[in-house]
């Protein structure tokens, strides 16, 4: 997993409606990016509403929220407009910057091992280094825990 002090490269993605998103485009601010499992899953849409509901003390401090998972831009389209999130969410189907920054992982449910996505998020100043990793990030507490960070 990245850490703190870890200048990120460069990377892009596209959004649920087919745009392009480069890291690069937020040279200068405050990003947030929060990696989760799934789409519309309980823990995820917990995590993803909590980010909605504290969206304009983010958008007031000029802060970019990105989510990332390996959904489609199709189920992020869909979840989107389900929850009436305000935020970007960018598909990593291909895990080329889950695996990057380290979130892919072995987990374990009911004994079984599979491979999925950490619940992790990475805050990063304007010029892309990482000044906050959140491993195991609360799906109710994450949003606020990064806003008390960075106040």
């Amino acid at each position: 997993m990245l850490e703190v002090g870890t200048k990120v490269k460069d990377f892009t993605l596209n959004d649920a409606f087919g745009k392009a998103h480069a890291l690069s485009d937020y040279q200068g601010k405050t990003v947030v990016i929060y990696f989760y499992p799934k789409d519309d899953t309980p823990g995820c849409t917990t995590q993803a509403c909590a980010f909605r509901d504290a969206y304009d003390d983010f958008k007031k401090n000029d802060i970019v929220v990105l989510g990332i998972s390996k959904d489609s831009p199709e189920s992020h389209k869909l979840f989107i407009e389900k929850y009436d999130l305000p935020f970007i969410l960018l598909s990593d189907e291909a895990l080329d910057v889950i695996n990057y920054f380290g979130v892919y992982v072995e987990k374990s449910m009911y004994g079984k091992k599979y491979m999925g996505v950490s619940r992790s998020t990475f805050i990063l100043n304007g010029s892309g280094i990482i000044t906050h990793v959140f491993e195991k990030a609360s799906p109710s507490e994450n949003a606020d825990d990064i806003l008390k960070v960075l106040k």
